[in-house]
């Protein structure tokens, strides 16, 4: 889970906007990372509470964050995501000492 806070561009003072994405990697269901939620706002807060009481490691990324946000619930990610997908996914598994399933 991606949830990465971005200041606006404009610099106006507002606060910044909290945007959050989860995917989930199980080779068995699918070819490739899918977008299992995604929000903005207090729905990404809950998507961050969620992953936060499941014990979910989380990690911040605005501009992936922003490019995984446009796909739609349930899609696997691009091939042009692959990378830094899997760039992400590489330092999870290092921090829970596991390997990809």
């Amino acid at each position: 889970m991606m949830p990465p806070v971005r200041e606006d561009s404009q610099g106006s003072g507002v606060a910044p906007l909290k945007r959050a994405v989860a995917i989930r990697y199980d080779r068995d269901q699918a070819d490739a990372p899918v977008v299992v939620a995604s929000g903005q706002g207090q729905v990404a807060e809950r998507i961050i509470a969620l992953a936060i009481e499941a014990g979910l490691p989380i990690t911040s990324d605005p501009d992936l964050t922003e490019l995984l946000a446009k796909i739609p619930l349930g899609a696997e990610i691009p091939v042009e995501l692959y990378q830094a997908v899997a760039e992400v996914l590489a330092y999870v598994y290092r921090l829970n000492g596991t390997s990809a399933r």
